[in-house]
């Protein structure tokens, strides 16, 4: 299995799928409603999130989108805990979940496209 089939991208609301493998919450901030033992989170990797800057300065805002990406992938470039989200995928299925509304347009997807190698 490739690794652009190892991972995927979903809402934390979402529930859980047998073929989702890994599941890892790439926020920053613990997300609503959602409690600590949570089965729809698996691993907390909050240091992948963007800073809280990057996304006070974006802001969901999708003219910046493009801007957003370029900047978080710099943020990136120098982060460790980006090496074992990889190490993980390596070794199976990751799903990067989110609490954001619009996963196309967030850092999720964003993490998603570096993983995958695009």
């Amino acid at each position: 299995m490739g690794a652009k089939s190892r991972i995927r991208v979903e809402r934390i609301y979402e529930d859980v799928d047998p073929d989702d493998g890994q599941r890892v919450l790439v926020d920053r901030i613990w997300p609503r409603g959602i409690r600590k033992d949570d089965p729809r989170v698996g691993i907390w990797c909050k240091d992948v999130a963007p800073s809280k800057e990057l996304r006070e300065w974006y802001h969901h805002r999708p003219e910046r989108f493009d801007e957003f990406a370029s900047r978080y992938r710099a943020e990136l470039a120098a982060n460790t805990a980006l090496d074992e989200l990889r190490k993980l995928a390596d070794r199976g299925v990751v799903t990067l979940v989110s609490a954001t509304r619009d996963l196309d347009g967030s850092h999720a997807a964003v993490l998603a496209k570096l993983l995958k190698g695009r």
